[in-house]
């Protein structure tokens, strides 16, 4: 039932792969010094910034997951993008300031000043955990698009991919990233408009159709309005959205790293508002093509039903008979096969060069993610971990040289994450759901420290631990035995990134009420300490 894609296509994606390992070698011909790997020497015109950040977010989670999500369900996790203008004000108006006036390269130095380094090191655990989750989510994407279009295995298709993203990022740094990813966020962006194209094209009553069919099956909702937070609603969504998007906006060495990459503050926060107009429609568009493949596939029942057995076969052991296949094809829902629809139907239904094309947009979707988080661990455990624990004095070629083989070393960790990955239901809630107890401490740290000037380290300490605790208990409710079953977290599980970041803070700010205020580093230089208690 694997529909192999044509020589032609194949070499359209060798071609791609190709030339971004040559746009690694072309830079690496100016990438001599740490200042230049991890900030191009803050060179970056800022609408270049801004389409990098924008093709960050736009990861293959999303070219794969929202399509798959929308097929399966409905628009409701369109609602995290209705978030972002907000947080983008918030990170533009005190995050951005502060850092460029940092001076570090590193998103987590100062909160060593701030509350020891017990708390640099936590929140460098927490990132480096969140980035080898998205990194190793990104690759069972790519990998789940692929095996199903050429038959190779995914564990194959992980490591191949794997050694290309690595070795451009390797020779190229951050500027070899920060370009890389303006053409892939034009290419992505041309897909994603060629797919529905495809799809309108290829409906016997074109538009009409999709929206009737849509309208029909409740594919248009954005979630349940009722103030319900222990299912998907429309505010889970939206209070999800807006904590996620201020841990990237505000604590994410990935955007942090980027805000000294172009030449004042006010160059960084307009490229990060560009991010934002681009993502916004763009991301709507996915959602579009999902509603529109749940249209196309109706009215051609028969490739669904292929895609159905295929989905089955692959749950089920080798060898199991045909009519075992059927059976638990018939009780598949949406929801279960979501993700293999858009890799079918552009094998299916797209010309030839076409598919070629648009499996270039995926990976280039899953390059532009990994690279820049690649260069984002590899800087912060250099300067937050090796220097800092290890040897204090390199001289910067040393540093340059632990740069590379970091960058290494993480891009293979990355890997076997992608690797562990293989057979998860859906990639996009098994990112959602990683983020959210990672970000969660690190977020609710940083804002702890940002906020309040009374907060000391055993404040800051003791509700990193509460805050903990309350993200396990809502995390793994199932680890609370039966007979106790009443303590266990109704939440949803959207809900705790929100939930443990203001537990942190609030019972921060709430042992520290006695304390003096701190004026130390911890507060941006042009809030005035409006933002502290």
């Amino acid at each position: 039932m694997i529909q192999h894609l044509p020589l032609t296509d194949l070499l359209i994606i060798a071609l791609y792969m190709l030339a971004m390992i040559g746009t690694g070698v072309w830079f690496s011909r100016s990438n001599r010094n740490t200042d230049q790997f991890t900030r191009a020497s803050g060179r970056i015109p800022q609408w270049a910034l801004g389409i990098s950040l924008y093709a960050t977010f736009l990861s293959s989670n999303t070219f794969l997951g929202v399509p798959g999500k929308a097929f399966g369900a409905n628009w409701n996790s369109f609602v995290f993008s209705l978030s972002m203008p907000l947080a983008a004000w918030i990170a533009a108006r005190y995050f951005i300031p502060f850092y460029r006036s940092s001076g570090e390269v590193s998103a987590y130095t100062h909160l060593e000043r701030r509350f020891g380094p017990w708390a640099r090191t936590y929140a460098v655990v927490c990132f480096l955990l969140t980035q080898l989750a998205r990194m190793g989510s990104v690759f069972f994407g790519i990998a789940l698009s692929l095996q199903a279009m050429t038959g190779y295995s995914m564990q194959s298709i992980i490591v191949v991919m794997g050694v290309i993203i690595v070795v451009y990022t390797v020779l190229g740094g951050m500027e070899a990233v920060i370009w890389t990813e303006v053409v892939q966020g034009i290419i992505k962006t041309a897909g994603a408009l060629i797919i529905l194209f495809f799809i309108i094209t290829n409906m016997p009553g074109g538009i009409t159709d999709i929206i009737a069919i849509g309208k029909a099956n409740g594919k248009f909702s954005l979630g349940s309005l009722r103030p319900d937070f222990s299912i998907s609603s429309f505010w889970v969504v939206l209070l999800y959205g807006l904590f996620s998007n201020l841990n990237n906006f505000g604590t994410d060495q990935n955007y942090i790293q980027r805000y000294q990459a172009t030449g004042s503050s006010g160059q960084a926060g307009r490229s990060l508002w560009l991010c934002v107009k681009l993502y916004f429609p763009v991301s709507l568009l996915f959602f579009i093509i999902g509603s529109s493949l749940y249209a196309f596939y109706q009215v051609h029942p028969q490739m669904l039903d292929a895609v159905r057995m295929r989905a089955a076969a692959e749950r089920l052991p080798l060898g199991v008979s045909k009519e075992a296949i059927a059976g638990l094809a018939s009780r598949l829902q949406p929801s279960d096969y979501g993700d293999k629809i858009l890799p079918d139907f552009m094998v299916r239904v797209l010309p030839v060069g076409v598919v070629g094309i648009i499996v270039s947009a995926i990976l280039s979707a899953a390059m532009s993610t990994i690279s820049s988080g690649l260069n984002a661990s590899a800087t912060v455990f250099t300067f937050d971990i090796y220097k800092r624990y290890v040897k204090k004095d390199l001289s910067d070629a040393r540093l340059l040289r632990l740069l590379l083989l970091s960058t290494f070393v993480i891009g293979i960790l990355s890997i076997l994450s992608g690797i562990a990955m293989i057979g998860v239901k859906s990639i996009l809630d098994l990112w959602w759901l990683l983020s959210g107890i990672f970000a969660a401490g690190m977020l609710g740290l940083f804002l702890l420290g940002f906020i309040s000037r009374r907060a000391g380290n055993a404040q800051a300490l003791l509700a990193v631990i509460i805050g903990m605790l309350v993200i396990a208990w809502m995390t793994f409710p199932s680890l609370i035995p039966v007979r106790y079953a009443a303590l266990r977290s109704t939440f949803h599980i959207n809900m705790v990134i929100v939930v443990g970041t203001l537990t942190i803070l609030l019972t921060g700010i709430l042992f520290s009420r006695g304390n003096h205020p701190d004026t130390g580093h911890g507060q941006p230089p042009d809030s005035g300490g409006g933002l502290s208690d």
